[in-house]
């Protein structure tokens, strides 16, 4: 073959091929502008079938070159709103999502065929209420899907998704877990059109965050993940196959399976990690641990089990079984270069929580030990429980503090002493059965020293000698020896000895003496949220047995010393403030603790006490105890509703899932007065002025009883307005929302004009008072109930009494005005009372008013019949006509007591009642 017939093919192919070229580029240019139109319109079709959220996007382009060699139609700054209840809200927002398109469905087929997608830029907001409603819900079921008409002819058959550069927020309220996934990048492939596919998938995680109820786990960690997903869309199923997980340098093995549920999820999780370096399980943790760790030399074998299995539905209280194991071989810590690292750590523990449930919790420590020199550590332990915990422990050691902190690196801690210890424990925690574990063993620490970052000065010389000794593991048989225990603060020694035996009836021989500046050694442990202070000197000898100091034998005992205080700031669970006993003086003899001119405050309040107090050690050292006393109590101010309790409802009394919307008049209640249960006090109690509820109470005289959580008033006296007020009554708080009452009431000379005028709780019960004058008196019973706020429950109450009306005036009440107009009698309108008995009875938020007559202006009205506590009328009237009321006209007032409706004739509809469903 000549070379110019060799050129002519080759150039021959050469130009054949640069037109096939030619023909391929102006295809890859052409085709997006020929199918442009139709792919846009397939696109918003296929939007519309497929998804019940909002989407929006600001352009779209159709291209061969995005995602070469794949056609992709591309919307630029994309936004799709949630499902319900968060339609107005953003779920997706990316400044580019792009579709890959078959190009053989735009020639072959009359749909348009999706088989990938990629996001960049973006941003995943998956948001979950408390009650479980999801915004993710956005993908119509085939059910809502095959109502739109032609849905055959779009196809969305995904066989890759591509996220580059972007971010993740989760963010569950239902099950308080939140994690954010920052410089997320994310290739997965499979066939996703079908029901059920497997998912391969690469995902890179710059920072990953995961918070659950509010507590970090894991904080700008960096993953790297290779996985296998089993999907089924049907079932809305997950079942991890294959995943391998790199937390910064801790290789994981991730499988399991996780089903969302209707009302929460299903999940079946497995996380191990095996023969890991204990350096790189390190790097997993919070960041504060890395400090930590870039400072230490750190080695060892670990290997880690968590499983967590079982559903999680927060609207039913269920919850999945917890497991985690832990296990360290050969460990070597040594902080800074110290000159003595920990060696030989082992740690081999294994937790269960089922039903994530803290009572059901087991923790089976098999061994917990370690070395620094010759010192040692070697324990086991056993838990099971909370409430009544079964526990079997063994705790040996022998260790300098100083040079295990150092080890260690334990911040912010400065603790040196030698510590030795050697205890075995065997059997169940049981206080309501009497049941303690079988336990012998010593405790010892000599030349003790404390220090923290809260206080400047340390605590120093400390030394603790204990002794435990119980053979029979019950409570008779523990004898707790503390000979001695002691340490120095801010150069004041306190000594405390202590010898203890049957704690079913407390033997006991303690010596105390010392002072304490509280407020400055809780400095030493100061916690965020909480505050002490105050002043305490003690000089004490207690000797004596429980069972004497109740029976009253006090021979028996042999109790001396004082008690200074002064300053002390208590706190409790019932009250909302803080009571500050300013000064006082205890002088304990025997099983009395008396005390003169005791100052206490209280908020507002003050208080100044004598008395004595009994029982005291026999409480304060025991659950059952009860303080008995009795005092003389003198106050120029009390404010009681300082007192009111702010302890917050249970969220789990409600039956309802949903969260009940507030009313505009439903007032935030602050709770009711507690009285503790452990108290058996007598209190005779005078104040120069109270304030309660907003009624402001002079001279208020008393004889207060607290017993068993039941207050009882006894010839409670006190000035309201001028008027003289007698009362007994019984009080009980039920719940801290809650409380029960009774009380009797004499009242004499009541000014009606002045209680409308200056009490509130008097406008809202008699409304109709207010254009009333005169003088009143009352004598009556009550019972019933107490809401949150200390007001009554007025469907509660329960009594019956008399009202006794002496020169009244009523000028323009609308029931005599409507009376006056109906019987075309101007004298009616303004009606003066003598002197009249009303005698009534309160049961089911009706008042029944017994018959009672009153004449004036030679008329002789007769009334009768029922009123609602909320105002509402039901009265028979007989309006008697001069000169004798022989002869009179029967007359109905019903409506309201603001819009009375008055009527000749004697038929009346009852009132309906309202019963205390409680």
């Amino acid at each position: 073959m000549t070379k110019s017939k060799s050129r002519s093919i080759v150039f021959k192919i050469a130009k054949y091929l640069g037109i096939t070229f030619a023909v391929i580029l102006g295809l890859l240019f052409l085709t997006p502008i020929v199918f442009e139109d139709q792919i846009k319109e397939q696109i918003k079709k296929t939007a519309n079938e497929r998804l019940s959220a909002e989407l929006n996007y600001s352009d779209v382009s159709v291209s061969f070159f995005r995602h070469f060699p794949s056609l992709t139609l591309t919307l630029d700054n994309l936004s799709l709103n949630g499902s319900a209840p968060y339609k107005t809200e953003k779920f997706i927002t990316a400044k580019e999502v792009s579709f890959g398109i078959n190009v053989a469905s735009l020639i072959f087929s009359k749909s348009v065929k999706i088989d990938q997608i990629y996001l960049s830029d973006s941003f995943i907001n998956v948001k979950v209420n408390p009650n479980g409603e999801a915004n993710y819900n956005i993908y119509k079921s085939q059910k809502q899907a095959s109502k739109s008409k032609d849905s055959s002819d779009t196809a969305l058959k995904l066989e890759r998704i591509e996220i580059l550069n972007s971010k993740i927020i989760y963010d569950d309220q239902s099950t308080k877990v939140h994690f954010d996934a920052l410089g997320f990048n994310y290739l997965g492939k499979g066939d996703l059109n079908k029901a059920v596919f497997d998912l391969y998938s690469k995902a890179k995680i710059e920072k990953l965050n995961i918070i659950y109820e509010d507590e970090p786990y894991l904080m700008n960690k960096k993953v790297d993940a290779d996985l296998i997903t089993k999907v089924n869309i049907n079932s809305l199923s997950f079942f991890f196959q294959q995943n391998n997980l790199k937390i910064n340098q801790l290789l994981v093995d991730f499988k399991g399976k996780f089903d969302i549920l209707k009302d929460g999820y299903n999940m079946d999780f497995v996380i191990k990690s095996d023969n890991s370096d204990l350096y790189h399980v390190f790097t997993a943790f919070p960041p504060k641990y890395i400090t930590w760790l870039s400072k230490t030399e750190l080695k060892g074998n670990t290997n880690l089990l968590f499983t967590l299995k079982g559903n999680y539905i927060t609207s039913q209280n269920i919850a999945p079984d917890l497991n985690l194991d832990v296990k360290i071989d050969n460990g070597f810590v040594n902080y800074e270069k110290s000159a003595f690292p920990v060696s030989n750590l082992n740690l081999d523990v294994k937790t269960k929580v089922p039903s994530l449930n803290p009572d059901l919790l087991t923790v089976d420590a098999k061994n917990v030990s370690l070395n620094i020199n010759q010192d040692y550590l070697k324990s086991k332990f056993f838990i099971k429980g909370a409430n009544t915990p079964e526990i079997n422990a063994d705790f040996k050691a022998k260790m300098d503090l100083a040079k295990l902190t150092k080890a260690l690196g334990i911040p912010d801690v400065e603790l040196k002493g030698s510590l030795a210890g050697d205890i075995q424990a065997n059997g169940k925690y049981d206080q309501k059965n009497k049941l303690f574990p079988i336990t012998k063993g010593v405790f010892d620490l000599e030349n003790g020293y404390l220090k923290t970052k809260y206080y400047p000065n340390p605590i120093t010389n400390i030394v603790i000698k204990s002794k435990i000794d119980n053979q029979k593991g019950t409570f008779d048989d523990l004898k707790i020896k503390l000979k001695p225990a002691q340490f120095t603060f801010e150069g004041k020694p306190v000594f405390v000895e202590a010898d203890l035996s049957d704690f079913n009836d407390l033997t006991y021989d303690i010596k105390a003496k010392g002072e304490l500046d509280v407020n400055k050694i809780y400095k030493v442990f100061s916690q965020k949220g909480l505050d002490l202070d105050g002043f305490i000197k003690a000089d004490l000898a207690l000797k004596g047995k429980q069972s004497d100091a109740e029976k009253g034998n006090y021979s028996k005992l042999n109790n001396k010393g004082t008690l200074e205080l002064r300053n002390i700031g208590v706190t409790s669970e019932y009250l909302p403030k803080k009571f500050i006993i300013k000064e006082g003086i205890f002088k304990i003899n025997q099983d009395k603790m008396s005390f003169n001119n005791f100052l206490a405050a209280y908020g507002q309040s003050d208080f100044k006490m004598n008395g004595y107090l009994q029982n005291v050690f026999n409480y304060a050292t025991t659950n059952t105890g009860v303080l008995k006393g009795s005092f003389k109590v003198s106050a120029r101010y009390i404010n009681v509703d300082e007192f009111m309790s702010n302890t917050t409802t249970d969220a789990s009394v409600n039956k309802s899932s949903a969260p009940k919307p507030e009313t505009k008049n439903e007032a935030k209640q602050t709770g009711v007065i507690i009285i503790p249960t452990n108290l058996n006090l007598q209190l005779l109690a005078n104040a120069q002025k109270v304030n309660f509820d907003k009624l402001n109470l002079q001279n208020a005289t008393g004889h207060l009883t607290m017993n068993k959580g039941k207050l009882t008033m006894q010839n409670t006296g006190f000035n309201l307005i001028g008027c003289n007020v007698v009362m007994n009554a019984n009080y009980q708080a039920v719940t801290p929302q809650k409380a029960n009452f009774d009380y009797t009431i004499k009242a004499s000379d009541f000014d009606i004009k002045r209680a409308y005028n200056e009490i509130e709780v008097f406008r809202k019960m008699a409304s109709a008072a207010e254009k009333a004058q005169g003088i009143v008196s009352l004598d009556y019973q009550l019972k019933g109930r107490l809401n949150g706020n200390m007001e009554p429950v007025y469907p509660s109450l329960v009594g019956g009494g008399v009202l006794s009306v002496k020169d009244v005036k009523v000028r323009g009440l609308k029931m005599f005005n409507a009376v006056s107009k109906q019987t075309s009698s101007e004298s009616m309108k303004n009606p003066d009372v003598s002197k009249v008995d009303i005698k009534s009875t309160i049961k089911n938020n009706i008042m029944t008013v017994e018959r009672f007559k009153f004449k004036f202006a030679g008329f002789r009205p007769r009334i009768e019949g029922t009123t609602s506590l909320d105002g509402k009328l039901n009265l028979k009237m007989r309006l008697g006509l001069p000169p004798f009321g022989i002869f009179g006209i029967p007359l109905t007032v019903t409506g309201t007591q603001d819009n009375p409706k008055v009527k000749v004739g004697r038929k009346t509809e009852d009132l309906e009642e309202t019963k205390d469903t409680e």
